[in-house]
């Protein structure tokens, strides 16, 4: 039972790559990354190489799997005990992983790990994984409308992207060729009312059976009018329609006003996970 870590993107999706694919809820965020990787190339989230890690039990098959794109945290996937052990004991021996300053886990294994770790740590974020059970209309409806975000719309974007991703602590900016990535397959929409767009919302490609709905941003001035649960329902229905069977999404566990949105429109928990940084 052993650990493999490497830079080769190939050797890992010929290794983990069924073990990633067979639980494609869990692994929405694994394998998002992955297949932005593949089309964008290793500099799609920073100019730092990403690395990939994937774990071998007692049987010869591959039962886990990590990966990290730095600055972001370690993405860690669904993980057997003896791995989250082995994991703990490779964050303080194995030199690639030297740079990690913060896990991206499940909740259930990030005790184990903090402890295993041998750094000092603390949770600094903590996020819940949603299922869409059944599509439900925002009640009562917020005034306006849903349309396809294009082209023309990429300066307001960017600028939304870059709202949201200082208002959620996210490291990095926007990527003009992120968003046109998006745009390209019809995976970002804006919620127009009286004409001007007041909130957004986005679903990554669908990949297996799933898509991924995010981000969903409304600014700030905008808030408590519907707009958020307009254009999630509004990018559900895209997600659906683009073919994905199984439509999920990610919340701050912090964000008890979002959480009771996703609700009402139907989405159900699946699982939490946390972040752990070194202190």
């Amino acid at each position: 039972m052993t650990w493999t870590f490497t830079h080769d993107l190939a050797a890992f999706r010929a290794a983990a790559g069924p073990a990633v694919a067979a639980e494609p809820v869990s692994h929405t965020r694994l394998l998002t990354v992955l297949g932005t990787l593949e089309r964008r190339g290793p500099d799609a989230y920073g100019s730092a190489e990403p690395f990939f890690g994937w774990w071998t039990g007692a049987d010869g098959c591959v039962a886990g799997a990590l990966l990290c794109t730095p600055p972001h945290p370690l993405l860690i996937g669904v993980l057997p005990e003896p791995a989250v052990r082995g994991l703990g004991t490779a964050l303080a021996t194995e030199p690639l992983l030297a740079g990690v300053g913060a896990l991206d886990v499940r909740r259930r294994d990030a005790e184990a790990l903090a402890a295993a770790w041998g750094r000092p740590s603390a949770i600094t974020a903590q996020s819940r994984l949603y299922r869409l059970a059944g599509l439900r209309a925002p009640d009562p409806a917020p005034d306006g409308r849903a349309r396809t975000a294009a082209e023309a719309d990429l300066p307001l974007l960017l600028d939304w992207f870059d709202a949201f991703k200082r208002e959620t602590g996210q490291p990095g900016g926007p990527s003009g060729a992120g968003l046109r990535d998006r745009l390209s397959y019809g995976g970002l929409l804006l919620w127009e009312h009286a004409g001007r767009p007041v909130a957004m919302a986005g679903f990554f490609r669908v990949i297996g059976s799933a898509a991924r709905v995010g981000p969903v941003y409304t600014p700030p001035g905008l808030r408590g009018r519907g707009y958020a649960a307009g254009v999630t329902h509004a990018v559900s229905e895209a997600a659906y329609a683009a073919g994905a069977s199984e439509v999920l999404l990610f919340t701050d566990l912090a964000d008890a006003t979002g959480n009771g949105v996703y609700r009402r429109l139907g989405y159900a928990p699946v699982e939490d996970r946390v972040e752990v940084a070194a202190v």
